[in-house]
C-alpha cells in the first residue's frame, strides 16, 4: 500500500502531475511550480472533507467559502486570474489502483460528508418543503435567497445604476454606468416606446428600466418578487419625481391583471422561471400586449439547445437556486409557438464578460465595506461567482441573448413596424 500526501493526491488528477499553480497543504506537502503567481492553500482537515465528498466546483466552493481553502495571488473580490489558470487544466480520473491508494491515504473520516457552510441552499431534492419547482412560493424563496442579501451590498457592487443585468458597451472603454444607460436606451428603442405609451417590466429588479422609461414620458409598471428591491425602487421613483409615471409592485408577475400594454420588457427573469414553463410564460406576456405591441426578452443562454437546463452545483446552491438555462433557439421557438412573431435577436455575450469585470472591480474597491455589510463568506461567494461567470462568458460556455417579438393580429397586423431595424446599434 502506498500512502500519499495531500499534494501527491492532487497531482493524481492532473495529466503528468503538472499543476498550473502552487498547491500547499496543512500536512506540509506541496506541489506545482514554486515561483508561480497563483496558488491554493488547503488549511484544514475539514477542507479535505469538502473536496473529497463533493468533487468539482461545489467542493472547491465549500472549502473556500468556509475559510478552509485559500486562494493566493488574487483578491477575494476578483479571483478571475486564478480561475482562468485552473480552467486551462484538464482533470482526469486516476486509475482504479491509484484511487484505492487515495482512499486509504485520506482515511474513512474524510469520506463522510459534513455540514456545508450556512450560505449554501438546500439541494434541489430537499427543497420540496418549499413547494414544487417554480411554484410561486418556491420561486419567492429562491429570489429572496439571492436578491434580498442587502441593498447596500448591491449598491457597492452594481454602482449608481443598481442594474443587475448585462450592460451594453457602446465602446470598449465605456464606463459601467455608460454601458448600463446604453442598455436601457437599446431596450427602449427596440420597443419603439413613445411618450404616453405603457410599459410592463417583469422581473424589474430595482427599477432601472422602469425609471428610464418614465424619464422619457412612458407610463411604466415594474414587478419583482424581491421586497427589498421593490422598496428601494419605489423610494428612488419618489426621489426622482417619477411617481406619476412609474410604479414598482412587490408581486409575482403571474398575478398582474393589467393589460393592453404597448410593450413588455423581461430583462433577466427568464433564467428563474424554468424551461418547462416557457410556454405559459410567453403566453402570459403575449396576453399583456395590445396588437402590434412588442416584447423584449433579455436573458442568459447556453450556446446550444441540447445541454441539460439545470445550473452547476455551485450556482444552484450558492447563487441562483432552481435557475435554468437553455439555448436561444429554444427561447425563440417557445415565443413563436404561442403566436409571437420574432423579428430580431442578438447575442451580447462579450458585453456580459465586461459587465462582470466591472462588477468585480467595484467589489474589490469596496471590499471592506462589503464584508462589513454581509460578512466575509458571502462576499467571497460573490467574488467567486462573478469572476467564474466572467470566464464562462469569455469562453462561450454561456451567452446573453436579446429576442424581440411582436404580437400580430389575425390578419398579420404588426402595428406597421418599419421594414428593417429602427434602433441605433
Amino acid at each position: 500500500m502506498t500512502t500519499l500526501t495531500l499534494a501527491r493526491i492532487v497531482e493524481q488528477f492532473v495529466p503528468d502531475g503538472k499543476l498550473p499553480l502552487r498547491f500547499t497543504a496543512y500536512d506540509g506537502s506541496s506541489a506545482g511550480p514554486p515561483d508561480t503567481r497563483f496558488g491554493l492553500e488547503l488549511l484544514t482537515p475539514r477542507g479535505t472533507t469538502y473536496l473529497a465528498t463533493a468533487p468539482g466546483d461545489l467542493g472547491l466552493a465549500r472549502a473556500y467559502v468556509s475559510g478552509d481553502l485559500d486562494m493566493r495571488g488574487v483578491h477575494p473580490g476578483d479571483p478571475y486570474e486564478l480561475l482562468k489558470t485552473l480552467a486551462r487544466t484538464d482533470l482526469r480520473r486516476p486509475p482504479a489502483r491509484t484511487l484505492i491508494d487515495i482512499v486509504r491515504s485520506l482515511g474513512v473520516e474524510h469520506l463522510k460528508p459534513v455540514a456545508p457552510p450556512p450560505q449554501e441552499a438546500l439541494p434541489r431534492w430537499r427543497r420540496v418543503a418549499e413547494g414544487l419547482r417554480h411554484s410561486k412560493r418556491r420561486d419567492a424563496d429562491a429570489i429572496h435567497h439571492h436578491y434580498d442579501v442587502s441593498n447596500t451590498f448591491y449598491e457597492l457592487v452594481l454602482g449608481p445604476s443598481m442594474t443587475y443585468t448585462c450592460a451594453c458597451y457602446p465602446t470598449p472603454t465605456a464606463t459601467l454606468e455608460q454601458a448600463q444607460e446604453n442598455k436601457y436606451r437599446l431596450v427602449f428603442e427596440k420597443l419603439r416606446l413613445r411618450p404616453g405609451d405603457r410599459l410592463l417590466d417583469v422581473g424589474c429588479g430595482w427599477g432601472g428600466m422602469v425609471r428610464y422609461a418614465a424619464r422619457h414620458g412612458v407610463h411604466a409598471l415594474g414587478v419583482t418578487l424581491s421586497r427589498e428591491q421593490a422598496l428601494w425602487g419605489q423610494k428612488a421613483i419618489a426621489e426622482q419625481g417619477l411617481a406619476e409615471l412609474a410604479e414598482i409592485r412587490h408581486a409575482d408577475y403571474r398575478d398582474i391583471r393589467d393589460g393592453g400594454f404597448d410593450a413588455v420588457s423581461s430583462i433577466g427573469l427568464t433564467e428563474h422561471i424554468g424551461v418547462a414553463n416557457y410556454p405559459s410564460y410567453f403566453r402570459f406576456l403575449r396576453s399583456k400586449l395590445r396588437i402590434g405591441g412588442l416584447l423584449l426578452n433579455h436573458c442568459i443562454t447556453r450556446p446550444d439547445n441540447t445541454r441539460p437546463a439545470g445550473a452547476g452545483h455551485f450556482i444552484d446552491r450558492y447563487v441562483f437556486p432552481d435557475g435554468e438555462l437553455t439555448g436561444s433557439g429554444r427561447i425563440i421557438s417557445a415565443a413563436q409557438n404561442v403566436g409571437l412573431e420574432v423579428v430580431h435577436e442578438e447575442n451580447l455575450r462579450q458585453h456580459y464578460a465586461l459587465t462582470l469585470r466591472d462588477w468585480c472591480a467595484n467589489l474589490v474597491e469596496n471590499w471592506e465595506a462589503a464584508v462589513a455589510e454581509v460578512g466575509l463568506a458571502t462576499a467571497k461567494v460573490w467574488g467567486l461567482y462573478m469572476a467564474g461567470s466572467r470566464l464562462g462568458f469569455e469562453t462561450n460556455n454561456v451567452q446573453l441573448h436579446q429576442v424581440l417579438a411582436v404580437k400580430v393580429g389575425r390578419d398579420g397586423d404588426d402595428g406597421e413596424l418599419p421594414l428593417r431595424p429602427w434602433w441605433t446599434a
